[in-house]
């Protein structure tokens, strides 16, 4: 494959590279913006009658108020149609992730101070958030998964889903059954950026969310970023992408079906190897090369690879640290000889995968931590998806007579520092001042 060539890591070819990654930005997409903004405005004003006239033109689906959630006879028909054993695999699936985010709840707190003031945090859940998941070229039950369960362990008390339908008005079956595993509490056949402007105002068919979660193609990227302040939303997400971190003692046919793994994706993606070794670089090309013999989606790997995919060789491995800590990868794994010493030294990933049978699949599907991850370097401040997205958290302050007396003096001094008054005002008439 001509696309796929060996670079020295220097300063400024990782410039170029940068560069290049940026361009799956979504500001990027001037043309895209203004369709998402004429959607966004009309089902804000039109409610269903846009709703359903969007979903027509872009899912080819005819609907109606009767028919855009879905009904219990699909759930029974959903069922019928998945093979049994594939319900198992989502249960046990299902456990796994939900164990991994009841370790991150967290717990109300109040504690008393000498003086007698009474300090505390109170947890609480959102009242109802809105899922969006993918269905257009291809089903993501996992998606499903990693967006409703933390949730649920929140103890969110409602969670909406939306997926576009196909031609015929139906859901796919297996997002389908995801969904109703996992505890989605409504169901509905809407896509793309009208299904989000749904969510995010309301309609006479479809509830408004306090907060959407889930990923989507560059119209639905768009819509989160555009509705984000009428309503709370998980991130921006962008293109997948893995940076495998890799010594000499890599194997190099599995590097490269993990480079492979998310080229997939489609052709955004990107798949980048930062090495020590160019005698590795160029036998997980070889291997590649001949995975690409038998893959399926060939023709969209070729194409990412071919844009965002890098073969970068460096001279020492704290240069090529220091290049990942810069990528800030969706997915990094480290194949090295010490990969859990290297790992401490990872300030920027989404996810971390450690030692050559951590494949990153294992955390797309069973290991249990989400899967839903920053993109586009945003590991630098951004987070995995997890029970914090889900909750509030409220200050709670109570203060006795007593305790306000020993401050009283310096909050009205600093009040009137900054010029306010009755700030200063709402203090002192307590012990009659005014």
């Amino acid at each position: 494959m001509n696309g796929m060539k060996i670079e020295k890591l220097t300063g400024d070819s990782f410039g170029s590279i940068q560069k290049n990654l940026l361009k799956r930005s979504t500001d990027s997409y001037p043309e895209q913006e203004k369709v998402v903004s004429d959607i966004l405005w009309r089902v804000r004003n039109e409610g269903d009658a846009a709703l359903f006239e969007y979903e027509k033109a872009f899912d080819h689906a005819e609907l109606n108020a009767e028919t855009i959630r879905v009904s219990q006879e699909e759930e029974r028909e959903a069922y019928a149609a998945v093979d049994p054993s594939l319900v198992a695999i989502f249960r046990k699936a299902i456990a796994r992730i939900r164990h991994f985010h009841e370790e991150q709840k967290q717990k109300s707190w109040f504690v008393t101070e000498p003086d007698g003031m009474v300090l505390g945090q109170r947890i609480t859940p959102l009242e109802r958030v809105g899922v969006y998941v993918p269905g257009a070229k291809a089903a993501y039950p996992s998606s499903v998964l990693m967006n409703i369960i933390p949730a649920k362990v929140a103890g969110v008390g409602e969670i909406i889903m939306c997926t576009p339908p196909g031609r015929d008005g139906k859901i796919d079956p297996t997002t389908l059954v995801a969904a109703k595993e996992a505890g989605a509490d409504a169901i509905f056949k809407a896509g793309g950026a009208q299904a989000v402007a749904a969510m995010a105002f309301g309609t006479e068919s479809i509830p408004k969310t306090d907060k959407i979660t889930g990923p989507g193609n560059i119209y639905v990227a768009l819509a989160k970023r555009a509705v984000y302040g009428h309503v709370s939303i998980d991130s921006v997400a962008g293109p997948s992408e893995i940076t495998v971190l890799a010594d000499e003692t890599a194997d190099p046919r599995y590097v490269a079906a993990d480079l492979l793994s998310q080229a997939e994706h489609d052709e955004m993606a990107s798949s980048i190897l930062v090495t020590t070794s160019a005698e590795l670089a160029s036998a997980v090309i070889r291997e590649i090369e001949g995975f690409l013999e038998k893959l399926p989606r060939r023709t969209i790997i070729e194409k990412s690879l071919e844009q965002f995919g890098h073969f970068l060789v460096a001279d020492t491995m704290d240069e090529a640290i220091d290049a990942v800590n810069e990528i800030a990868p969706e997915h990094l794994e480290i194949q090295t000889r010490d990969p859990f010493l290297m790992m401490t030294k990872i300030r920027n990933a989404g996810a971390i995968f450690v030692g050559p049978y951590s494949s990153e699949p294992l955390g797309d599907y069973f290991a249990g931590p989400n899967h839903v991850l920053p993109t586009n370097g945003t590991a630098r401040f951004f987070s995995a998806l997890s029970v914090d997205d889900f909750i509030k958290k409220t200050s709670i302050i109570y203060s006795s007579r007593e305790a306000l007396e020993t401050m009283h003096t310096d909050i009205e001094s600093f009040a009137e520092a900054e010029h306010l008054t009755a700030h200063a005002n709402s203090i002192r008439v307590r012990f009659g001042e005014e």
